[in-house]
């Protein structure tokens, strides 16, 4: 079944066949862009992702090879249909060892690749009308137009419907546990429970109950028996956020659990048997800690079948504006309050701004701005002394050097009561220099005649 919303890159020097081409896919449903050349199309794919492409293998400069292997290095569950009047048995093998997803022989028949398309655009775009199910709202919550993003959500996507554990990685506040909740939803056991337990927040004497449970009588305070985190996500997923924290005496625990398939409370001689999901997170690199001997090879290896890299905000900012609209009417929501915007220069600072804390530090710092503003526009200033405030007040090289420089000429005159000879003298200077700084930022000595310190 043909996915009407499916967008086709068709990439190819000759313009008439490239017409002609874009006329059948186009009659046949889809939403047809077009390049001329390799180089066309990766400046197209560097600002919108389509859901398959179909190249010409010929063409002058990057070539249909060379045009997937740089697709294939960015976007590697992109689906490619290379194109050619020159192909060969030996061809379309070796073509298709690479990772192509089709390779059609010029005069190719239209029906062959209507069908080849096809096939791709299921693999690679939305689910149809008729794949609708419980899963298709399975990416609500995740705002983006980022290509590096949709590329990303596309393999959770793919990997969400078998039950591979997987890891993710990515700085604090890159949205780990959306995603995460994310891939529950568009997996078969989205029906059942999604558990989260932070492996860094927890005790470690605490957090082995919290993991397996604990019987009745296992430790002073054990007045009942507890269901721990995998008994209670029995049959769906269990997110194991800051796995890098967790203490090597649990991960000997975890493995053990993982390769049974069951779980032994604490204090109890009994095992539970858990079918469970695991989705493991975290910030750290896991490789380092490998080498230091702080995380077990045998339990990363166990958990990282799969791994995703979540993006961090810096590399993603063609999504700020979207996010920021969206959480503004979120936090409109919650406060009862009239949906704000912001201004035009405080939309550009955010753009524009470092963001170590990523998309949670957006949302904290808009929480911020809006609770100080007294309009329906949130103004730059408010941005900005957010911003500030987030970066520690720091402020660059240049501007602190202005602000201490003003400061310390204030100071001065307020010792010497506007007396610029003394001042001067003071800050080893003369007069006519002084004269200058003190022009350099607006200071009028007579405002300070008869000031004291």
């Amino acid at each position: 079944m043909i996915n009407p919303s499916a967008d086709i890159l068709l990439v190819d020097d000759d313009p008439d066949l490239l017409k002609l081409i874009s006329l059948r896919l186009s009659s046949a449903g889809y939403t047809v862009h077009t390049a001329g050349s390799g180089e066309n199309a990766l400046s197209s794919l560097a600002v919108t992702r389509p859901d398959v492409v179909v190249t010409d293998l010929k063409m002058p400069g990057i070539d249909g090879m060379a045009l997937f292997e740089s697709i294939h290095r960015s976007h590697p569950t992109l689906p490619v249909i290379i194109l050619t009047a020159n192909g060969t048995i030996p061809d379309a093998v070796s073509a298709t060892e690479r990772g192509v997803f089709g390779y059609l022989t010029k005069p190719f028949d239209s029906q062959a690749l209507l069908q080849k398309v096809a096939e791709a655009a299921r693999l690679s775009g939305p689910a149809t009308p008729a794949q609708a199910g419980p899963a298709d709202n399975w990416r609500s919550g995740i705002v983006t137009r980022s290509p590096k993003m949709e590329d990303l959500l596309r393999r959770a996507r793919l990997v969400a419907e078998s039950d591979a554990s997987v890891l993710l990685l990515g700085e604090s506040g890159t949205g780990k546990e959306v995603l995460a909740q994310a891939i529950h939803r568009a997996s078969p056991r989205a029906g059942k429970p999604f558990i989260g337990v932070n492996c860094g927040a927890i005790p470690e004497p605490l957090l082995e109950s919290e993991l397996f449970g604990h019987a009745r009588g296992a430790f002073t305070g054990a007045v009942q028996a507890h269901q721990g985190m995998f008994q209670a996500a029995d049959g769906g997923t269990l997110f194991l956020d800051e796995i890098g924290d967790m203490p090597v005496s649990l991960q000997v625990k975890l493995l053990r659990v993982l390769q049974e398939s069951a779980v032994r409370p604490v204090g109890s001689t009994q095992t539970v048997a858990v079918s469970v999901r695991i989705i493991s997170a975290t910030h750290r690199n896991l490789d380092e800690q490998k080498a230091a001997g702080q995380f077990r090879e045998d339990l990363y290896y166990r958990l990282n079948v799969v791994s995703l890299r979540l993006p961090p905000l810096s590399e993603r900012r063609e999504d700020i504006p979207l996010l920021a609209t969206h959480f503004l009417r979120k936090l409109a929501e919650r406060y009862k309050k009239p949906i704000p915007t912001l201004a035009p220069e405080a939309m550009a600072l955010l753009v524009a701004a470092p963001w170590p804390g990523n998309v949670r530090q957006l949302l904290n710092l808009l929480e911020h701005t809006l609770a100080l503003s007294t309009t329906t526009v949130l103004p730059a200033t408010l941005v900005q002394a957010a911003l500030k405030q987030d970066a520690g007040a720091l402020a660059p090289l240049e501007e602190a050097k202005r602000h201490f420089e003003r400061d310390y000429l204030i100071r001065l005159l307020k010792i010497t009561g506007g007396n610029v000879t003394q001042a001067a003298t003071l800050a080893k200077r003369n007069r006519t220099e002084f004269y200058k700084l003190l022009q350099r930022h607006h200071l009028e000595p007579a405002m300070f005649k008869g000031g004291k310190l």
